[in-house]
């Protein structure tokens, strides 16, 4: 299941695992990425906290974590090639993993209809 935030980062939930990367809105705004900036594997977030940053030839922005967990795995695929966002932002250009310390937090999120009618 996936589900949205007002940031425009979507989080598909397997489990208690989390993948996380931003909306097709958002690349779409943001233009051709050209840097791509993960957090650490193993560090500890909190929901809300800025944890990765995206450069592109207009802006750059943050990431923020939609939820608080774990980094467990991230896309060394768009660090080498941050186009990969632009062109697939929600299946292979997804930014990281994580353990949710929380998973009933998900339950918070935005369906995609709410997240629809955000834009």
């Amino acid at each position: 299941m996936t589900k949205y935030t007002k940031d425009h980062e979507y989080v598909k939930l397997n489990g208690d695992a989390a993948t996380i990367g931003i909306t097709h809105h958002a690349q779409d705004a943001l233009g051709d990425l050209v840097f791509v900036e993960l957090p650490a594997l193993g560090r500890k977030v909190s929901a809300g906290e800025a944890i990765a940053t995206v450069e592109s030839v207009k802006a750059a922005s943050d990431v923020y974590a939609p939820l608080s967990g774990e980094i467990t795995a991230v896309n060394q695929a768009i660090i080498d090639d941050p186009g990969l966002v632009n062109r697939d932002p929600e299946d292979k250009g997804w930014f990281f993993v994580m353990k949710l310390s929380n998973p009933a937090d998900f339950d918070g999120l935005l369906t995609e209809a709410a997240y629809k009618a955000l834009l």
